[in-house]
């Protein structure tokens, strides 16, 4: 099939390429003329485990390509994938001028039949908005073009997003047309040799299911993290709580690790495009007003902690910090807590020497040559001459650590960890203060 994806960021590059590794012939249309230029050279913008590969086999294949030209894109593909981005407006709602724009540009250029899949992330009703920007725009060209406009939200994890797409839990598939779900089934079917995944609803389910999704895994965290510090009071084990409450099959064990919060490009975003939406069709998400607050508060955590230890003026203070994205094997710094916690620890006079396995590029381009900024080379280096270290991220390369190399670097042997992976007793036989979340230290 002849696929066009409309926005080369991280959902269409992943999306574009899983598409064309079964064969089909895809082309990524972006606006960014630096970043086709990369793609098209072999390099890819964003890090993802496994894609840089995927791009270049494709590529080579002859079966992927990149392109700035708005009207080869539309030309090019029988299905048109709106996959741009949906940033945050200053209420909260998502910004759906690019994917009105792509519809724009889709009217302006179609010349026969369509099918138009939204796969950003979008509020309830984005699907009506486009299908009807593009027939306003085929009607100023005196055109009367046959399209369909379906919802296909994407469900991938940073860090995971080649295998969430080759072997989907779920592909969600919202249309009013039966045409536009034999070609989607078409697509789709070499992702369900196995058994049946797709799901079939309405349009409005559909974009409704994406926000549904991530609001219910934001509440899970959100919960937990809430439960960890009432642990703490109450001198129980968060660690415990979870395995006993995740071995419910009801509730069972993802997404209930307790930690300093939740950052990245959706579930901040998603949560409140969401209560953007409820507030204004009189339904507020009462709930999910509180997942937000208690995650804020959550990004706080581990300062808070530090200040209860070494007191609020940090002058003079140098504090080790691992762990700069979001979550593990991503760049991804939006919304990451690690940079609430940097930001607090500077406005108190400290300085930090910070260590990420891939998110170091991405800090240099957010905060340049900052003052108060060391990033080390080594996870060891960051610790050398520190007061503490402060753990932020679970990246699997801080799981095994020398604890004795770790004590002797440190000018205290004190560790504030925002995500669990050490067990108290342990560090209390190795010498070491450590601040867990919801574990009695």
């Amino acid at each position: 099939m002849k696929i066009t994806l409309i926005g080369a960021g991280y959902v269409g590059l992943v999306t574009g390429t899983c598409l064309a590794e079964v064969g089909n012939n895809v082309l990524c249309l972006d606006v960014d003329p630096h970043k086709i230029a990369t793609l098209k050279s072999g390099g890819i913008p964003i890090y993802e485990p496994g894609l840089e590969d995927m791009v270049r086999r494709n590529v080579a294949a002859g079966r992927l390509d990149f392109t700035t030209d708005i009207a080869a894109a539309v030309q090019f593909g029988d299905i048109q994938f709106i996959a741009v981005g949906t940033p945050p407006d200053e209420d909260g709602s998502a910004d759906l001028q690019y994917v009105l724009d792509a519809a724009r540009n889709i009217g302006r250029h179609m010349n026969g039949f369509k099918l138009v899949v939204d796969k950003s992330t979008v509020p309830v009703g984005t699907a009506d908005r486009v299908r009807a920007t593009i027939a306003e725009t085929l009607a100023s060209r005196g055109l009367e073009v046959d399209f369909c406009v379906a919802s296909n939200p994407e469900f991938l994890k940073e860090g995971a997003a080649i295998n969430d797409f080759m072997s989907p839990d779920r592909i969600v598939i919202g249309t009013d047309s039966e045409r536009a779900t034999q070609l989607l089934r078409r697509l789709y079917a070499p992702f369900q040799r196995n058994h049946e995944r797709l799901v079939v609803m309405d349009v409005r389910s559909a974009e409704l299911t994406k926000y549904a999704a991530n609001a219910m895994l934001a509440t899970r965290i959100s919960f937990m993290n809430e439960l960890a510090l009432l642990a703490e009071k109450l001198g129980a084990d968060i660690e415990r709580v979870r395995q006993g409450i995740g071995s419910d099959p009801r509730i069972g064990y993802h997404f209930l690790y307790a930690g300093c919060g939740y950052g990245g490009s959706c579930f901040p975003k998603d949560v409140q495009a969401l209560r953007r939406t409820a507030r204004e069709y009189g339904a507020p998400l009462r709930i999910l007003d509180a997942v937000e607050t208690a995650n804020e508060a959550q990004k706080r955590i581990l300062v808070e902690k530090l200040k209860s230890r070494f007191g609020a003026q940090l002058d003079g203070r140098r504090f080790a910090l691992w762990g700069l994205a979001f979550k593990p094997n991503t760049d991804d710094m939006r919304e990451a807590p690690s940079r609430v916690i940097m930001e607090a620890l500077w406005a108190m006079g400290a300085t930090v020497a910070a260590y990420d396995p891939v998110a170091m590029p991405e800090t240099r381009r957010l905060y340049g040559e900052h003052p108060s900024l060391m990033l080390a080379p080594h996870p060891m280096d960051a610790l050398r001459d520190a007061d503490a270290l402060l753990i932020v991220t679970e990246w699997k390369a801080f799981r095994s650590a020398d604890f004795a190399a770790m004590k002797a670097l440190l000018r205290q042997p004190v560790i504030f960890d925002g995500r669990n992976l050490y067990d108290p007793a342990t560090m209390r036989r190795e010498g070491f203060e450590y601040f867990p979340i919801g574990r009695q230290a």
